[in-house]
């Protein structure tokens, strides 16, 4: 009986200290508050913030608390708490404008207060300066620190850490003026060669040489995309070359707003060339407003008038494989552009040259030449080539662990 009795004593001892173990491995006996504790200004804001910024206490873990307190006198009551977090969230690394990408921003915890938005609906003098605490809470433990840190918000008329991005604009800025200069000093600039673009006045000639209609079609989407206002500049080229070859154009359409900009450029374009009397405006019209229905007009007047070269220029949907089709069938050579990438290898397969995404907008200046177009696609070749020669350095001094120049293309 004696040694039952003394075994069951042990298991409850044993379970006694058990328990008292983990209960203090989770509620500490006393916390170690913050060694340091500062407030001030948001830089680079619109005075609308403070911020604070304290270090981690090494009873941080996710059942401890910090609680700001604030108030707008030094010897006030603090009751009015701003923010709440757990002590293991929200670090200086999460504020990397403000303090970089230094490795000791893990051991400090950084928090922006709005002071109107906690004293919502009170009245606030500009230049108040506001007194803040910090308590530190882990079940029912409680300290709070002595420090009274304050700070008043102001607004900063520039935003320093964006100056990359104004360094880098000046630099682009610089490089297309230049070349815009360059251009008009020498018209005949090098410009890399796009195979559709050269084939245009192949196409052109085709259709003079056999007398038949060069047809132009427009994708579906209105005057407000940019790969429609990049067709109509094509198509302002295009009419101008038809114009000096006296061949016939036909401009189909499914938007009237389109159709009528398209009537004005074509109509500018033989002005343009010295022959307004050959300007038909029925040679310019609206064939259906919805998909299919355009679809069907367009393959129509394909399979009876049998044009020489068929353009297909602008953003195109699912009619894009059926037209493009329809003109391989009736022997024509079809030069399409479209930035429409799920519609491209339909045009690639049956189109003889196709434009691929921005070669549709640097079309217009290579058909036109004009300085300011031609000054302005080379300018962005030549940053294109400069962002490649970063990308690569950048990959070669990531490698080695230096990720400095990664932090010269951020915008904060």
């Amino acid at each position: 009986m004696n040694l039952l009795k003394n075994s069951f004593f042990i298991v409850i001892c044993f379970i006694t200290l058990f328990t008292t173990t983990i209960l203090f491995a989770q509620s500490p006996a006393f916390l170690l508050p913050p060694a340091e504790f500062k407030a001030f200004d948001t830089p680079n804001d619109a005075g609308e913030t403070i911020s604070l910024t304290w270090s981690a206490s090494p009873n941080d873990s996710p059942e401890a608390f910090y609680v700001v307190y604030i108030d707008k006198v030094k010897n006030g009551t603090f009751e009015k708490e701003a923010v709440r977090i757990k002590s293991n969230t929200s670090y200086r690394t999460s504020a990397p404008e403000i303090y970089g990408y230094k490795k000791g921003n893990s051991d400090y915890h950084y928090v922006q207060i709005f002071p109107k938005k906690v004293f919502n609906g009170e009245k606030i003098d500009k230049k108040q300066i506001y007194y803040f605490k910090l308590a530190m809470i882990s079940g029912d433990s409680k300290i709070v620190l002595d420090t009274i840190a304050s700070a008043s918000a102001h607004g900063n008329w520039l935003h320093t850490k964006k100056i990359n991005n104004f360094v880098i604009m000046i630099i682009i800025s610089t490089i297309i003026l230049y070349f815009i200069v360059h251009a008009r000093r020498n018209p005949d600039m090098f410009l890399r060669k796009i195979g559709g673009l050269d084939a245009v006045d192949e196409a052109l000639g085709r259709a003079t040489e056999m007398g038949k209609p060069v047809l132009f079609v427009h994708g579906l989407t209105g005057m407000g995309s940019i790969s429609t206002i990049a067709a109509i500049s094509i198509l302002s080229r295009i009419a101008r070359k038809i114009a000096d070859y006296d061949a016939n154009l036909k401009v189909v359409n499914n938007d009237p707003i389109v159709m009528s900009v398209s009537q004005e450029v074509v109509k500018e374009s033989y002005l343009e060339a010295g022959r307004p009397d050959a300007y038909n405006p029925d040679n310019v019209f609206l064939v259906a407003s919805d998909q299919f229905p355009y679809v069907a007009a367009v393959g129509g007047i394909m399979t009876r008038e049998k044009p020489a070269a068929n353009f297909f220029i602008g953003y195109f949907y699912a009619e894009a494989l059926i037209l493009a089709e329809t003109g391989a069938t009736t022997g024509a050579i079809q030069i399409a552009g479209t930035d429409a990438y799920t519609q491209l290898p339909f045009f690639i397969t049956t189109c003889d040259y196709t434009l691929i995404g921005e070669e549709l907008y640097a079309a217009s200046a290579y058909l036109s030449r004009e300085p300011m177009l031609m000054g302005t696609l080379r300018a962005q070749d030549v940053g294109k080539g400069i962002l490649i020669i970063i990308l690569i350095l950048g990959t070669v001094l990531a490698s080695f662990g230096l990720v400095f120049i990664t932090h010269l293309f951020e915008a904060f």
